[in-house]
């Protein structure tokens, strides 16, 4: 296919580029930085403006939509909405206009109610979980996800939403042992990361798979990021949140189940291939 990644310099979107080049698609890098190609890049200089979004991915038979402002705290709070809803449906607006097959876009995990200062309702959590913005940026994402129902009941396009875990590239693998002597540390997502290369592996199934109408799925890697059985970091941080079900040794707390179902992934990178378990 020929497909637009937006953000496709960013730390997910340069893996997702490789990945989809590697497997035969015709990709174009729209983003305001070069991603060092010799081809592929349009300059998109204000992303929150419609008309650039529709002259960008004109053309294009499918979009994998990651640029935003990519975290709470890196502007004021609504600049960050702002920037980050607008674009979003300037991008699901130029996928209507060139009648693109399919739409895949970055959601966040942060949905999900991050930072647990507030303890969540459950664990494993799942795409059944009530959402629970605690950020303009994660409140930016809920509302892409809104858009993106009205959009698919309009247009008939599949939009497929991933709420992504906190990435990493192999280089970030050496600082997880800072973590391990204390749980608290990395509660906030309770220890949840995914690899870039299977964000890469997510994005590409996305683009083909079964799917109609909209719907989300939540990408993390298939463990925490911590030594301990998942269901003894629970006990002691979250004693009080019920297990649904249960956590077999180190299994990832946030459910990759319908991800496995519907898209066909299978994350297959974990820290342990770069830093020895202690």
């Amino acid at each position: 296919m020929r497909i637009a990644v937006t953000g496709g310099t960013g730390k997910a979107g340069r893996w997702v580029v490789k990945d989809l080049r590697e497997h035969g698609h015709d990709v174009l890098n729209v983003d305001n930085r070069h991603d060092g190609a010799d081809h592929g890049l349009t300059l998109l200089a204000d992303r929150a403006d419609y008309g650039q979004a529709v002259e960008a991915l004109s053309g294009m038979e499918a979009v994998v939509h990651l640029a935003a402002i990519p975290a709470p705290e890196l502007r004021p709070p609504a600049e960050t909405f702002r920037v980050n809803a607008l674009s979003t449906y300037n991008v699901f607006a130029a996928a209507e206009a060139h009648g693109m097959r399919r739409v895949v876009w970055a959601s966040s995990e942060t949905v999900l109610g991050l930072p647990f200062d507030t303890p969540p309702a459950f664990a494993p959590i799942d795409e059944t979980i009530e959402p629970r913005p605690e950020s303009s940026y994660s409140l930016s994402k809920l509302a892409g996800e809104t858009m993106a129902i009205q959009f698919a009941r309009r247009t008939g396009i599949p939009f497929v939403g991933l709420r992504i875990s906190n990435i990493m590239e192999p280089a970030d693998y050496a600082r997880f042992p800072d973590y391990w002597d204390d749980p608290t540390i990395r509660r906030w997502n309770l220890w949840g990361y995914v690899d870039c290369r299977d964000v890469a592996q997510a994005c590409r199934r996305a683009l083909t798979a079964d799917w109609s109408g909209a719907g989300i799925a939540i990408i993390a890697a298939a463990d925490t990021v911590m030594p301990q059985p998942s269901a003894d970091l629970m006990a002691e941080v979250y004693p009080s949140v019920p297990l649904r079900r249960p956590v077999e040794g180190r299994e990832t707390l946030l459910s990759i189940d319908l991800a496995r179902r519907t898209l066909g992934y299978e994350p297959v990178h974990r820290w342990s291939d770069e830093v020895s378990m202690p």
